[in-house]
C-alpha cells in the first residue's frame, strides 16, 4: 500500500545535532504535531533534571563495568554530569527550545562538551524507563521533604496541646454541643492523625524507592545489564524485578502516592475548617493575630483567616489528585502510552502546592491564641451533663435511672453542672499520652531509609 504526503512545508531539510530528536531518523516532525505532543514537558521536566543526571551518573557507571563505556571515556562522562548537576541545583538548568525533553538536553550537553562520548550514554535504556527512574528519584526526594514538613507540623501541634492542655472547649456532635473538651485534645487529636498520614507516606515512599532502570521500553535489553548495581548505586531498597511489571508502575506509582498526599491534605482541611469556625465572633475559641489576617475593603472591623480558608481549598484540591491520575492512566493496559506524560502535569507541581500548605499551617498554628474562659458562658453547662450521670452510677444509682433524672432536670430547668472535670483514663482530657504519640510518630519516621539513600547520592556526586 503506497501512502502519499503533501509536499514539505518548510520543515525539511537537514537537522543538526541541536534540532535531532532521539529518536529521530531521516524525517523532521510537523511543527503543530511537535508542540501538541511536547505540551508541557520541557516546563515540567526541570523537576526532574538533576535526578536524570543522578540516573545518568549511575547507568554509565553500570555501563562501565559491562564494557560498554570505557574506562577513559567515563571519568569525563562522570566529570561532565556531575558539572551539570551542579547547574541544576544552581537553579540555571535550561532546556532549550528546539529541544524536545529533559533527556535531549543533558545528553546533548555532553555531547557538545565531550563529542561522540556523549551519545553513548543511552545503551541499555529507553527514554521509558529513564522517565520511572526519574520520577522515582524526584518522588521519594519530595516525599522526604514533606515528612521533613509534617514533622514540623506535629511538633507545633503537639507543643499546643501541651500548653493548652488544661483549657477547656465544648466538644460538638452534630454540631451540638456534647461533652467537655480541651485545646490539649483539639491540638493533640491532628497531631496523631499526623502519625497516619505519616504511615501512608511511608507505604508510599517504599513503594517508590524500588528500580524500574534497566526495564527499558517494558521489555528489557540484549546488553547484559546489572540492574543490582544500579539498584545500589542509586540508594534503592530493591528493584522493580519484572520489566514489563516496571512500565505498567508508571502511573500506578503516581497514585500511590497521591493518595498519601490526599490523606495529608484531609487532615489538614479538616483543621483549617475548625480553624475558621473557632476564629469566628460567633464562637471566639481562638484568635489570630492581626498581623496573620488580612481585611476588606469596605468592612473597617474585619480580620479574616485567609491563611486558613486558602488552606483549605488547596488542600481540598489535593484531594482530587488521585481521581485525576486514576483516570488519565485508568484504562489503559501494559506498556507505555502517551497519555502517561500528562499525569506529570498534575503530580509533580502538587508536592510544592503541599508543602506551602504544610509550612503555612504550622507557622500559624504556632501563632494561635485560644481563649480560656469559653466555658463559663451558661450556654455550655449542658455540656457536664454526662458528667453528673456518670457521678450518679458511681454512687450506686442505675445508670439509665440517672440518665433520665439528669436529663428530666435539664428539661425543667434544674440542672446546675459541676465543672470539676475528672478524666484519666488513656488519651482524655486528663491524659492526652502526648508523649506516646510522639514515640509512635518517631518510630514511623524511623522506618523510612532516608540515611540509605543520602550515603548513596553523596557517593555517586563524589567525582575525582
Amino acid at each position: 500500500m503506497a501512502y502519499h504526503s503533501p509536499p514539505p512545508g518548510g520543515d525539511g531539510g537537514g537537522a543538526n545535532l541541536q534540532d535531532m530528536k532521539l529518536w529521530e531518523k531521516n524525517y523532521s516532525i510537523n511543527k503543530e504535531i511537535e508542540r501538541f505532543t511536547v505540551g508541557r514537558d520541557r516546563e515540567m521536566d526541570l523537576y526532574l533534571a538533576k535526578y536524570d543526571v543522578l540516573g545518568s551518573m549511575a547507568h554509565i557507571t553500570m555501563l562501565n563495568s559491562i564494557g560498554l563505556i570505557a574506562d577513559e571515556e567515563l571519568t569525563p562522562l562522570l566529570r561532565e554530569l556531575r558539572n551539570i548537576y551542579d547547574v541544576c541545583e544552581r537553579g540555571e538548568f535550561v532546556i532549550e527550545d528546539d529541544i524536545e525533553d529533559v533527556h535531549s538536553q543533558v545528553e546533548l550537553m555532553l555531547t557538545r562538551a565531550l563529542g561522540d562520548m556523549g551519545k553513548k550514554i543511552h545503551s541499555g535504556r529507553s527514554r521509558n524507563d529513564q522517565v520511572l527512574v526519574d520520577l522515582k528519584l524526584f518522588t521519594r526526594a519530595a516525599l522526604r521533604e514533606v515528612v521533613d514538613e509534617t514533622k514540623s507540623l506535629f511538633d507545633e501541634l503537639i507543643a499546643k496541646s501541651e500548653q493548652y492542655k488544661a483549657v477547656l472547649m465544648p466538644g460538638y456532635t452534630h454540631l451540638q454541643i456534647a461533652m467537655p473538651s480541651s485545646f490539649g485534645l483539639w491540638f493533640g487529636a491532628y497531631a496523631e492523625s499526623l502519625t497516619d498520614d505519616m504511615l501512608y507516606l511511608q507505604a508510599a515512599y517504599r513503594m517508590t524507592n524500588r528500580n524500574p532502570l534497566g526495564s527499558a521500553a517494558g521489555y528489557g535489553s540484549s546488553f547484559p545489564l546489572n540492574r543490582q548495581m544500579t539498584t545500589d548505586l542509586l540508594g534503592f531498597d530493591s528493584m522493580d524485578y519484572n520489566v514489563v511489571y516496571a512500565q505498567m508502575g508508571r502511573g500506578k506509582m503516581e497514585r500511590n502516592v497521591a493518595f498519601s498526599i490526599a490523606g495529608l491534605a484531609g487532615t489538614m482541611a479538616k483543621l483549617a475548617f475548625d480553624a475558621c469556625l473557632f476564629n469566628s465572633q460567633n464562637f471566639r475559641f481562638v484568635r489570630l493575630p492581626k498581623e496573620c489576617t488580612t481585611g476588606s475593603s469596605i468592612m473597617p472591623h474585619k480580620k479574616n483567616p485567609d491563611v486558613f480558608e486558602l488552606i483549605r481549598a488547596k488542600c481540598n484540591k489535593l484531594q482530587a489528585l488521585p481521581t485525576q491520575v486514576t483516570l488519565i492512566q485508568n484504562n489503559l493496559p501494559c506498556g507505555y502510552f502517551r497519555d502517561l506524560q500528562i499525569i506529570k502535569e498534575v503530580f509533580l507541581p502538587a508536592f510544592d502546592e503541599l508543602k506551602d500548605c504544610l509550612s503555612m499551617c504550622a507557622y500559624i498554628i504556632n501563632k494561635i491564641e485560644v481563649a480560656d474562659d469559653i466555658l463559663d458562658n451558661p450556654m455550655y453547662d449542658a455540656i457536664f451533663s454526662v458528667e453528673e450521670v456518670n457521678r450518679l452510677a458511681a454512687d450506686g444509682m442505675p445508670f439509665r435511672d440517672a440518665y433520665k433524672k439528669v436529663g428530666l432536670d435539664i428539661e425543667a430547668g434544674k440542672f446546675t453542672p459541676c465543672k470539676d472535670i475528672h478524666h484519666t483514663h488513656e488519651g482524655s482530657i486528663g491524659n492526652l499520652c502526648n508523649d506516646r504519640i510522639q514515640k509512635l510518630m518517631q518510630s514511623i519516621i524511623d522506618g523510612f531509609s532516608f540515611q540509605k539513600v543520602e550515603q548513596a547520592e553523596k557517593a555517586l556526586l563524589n567525582v575525582k
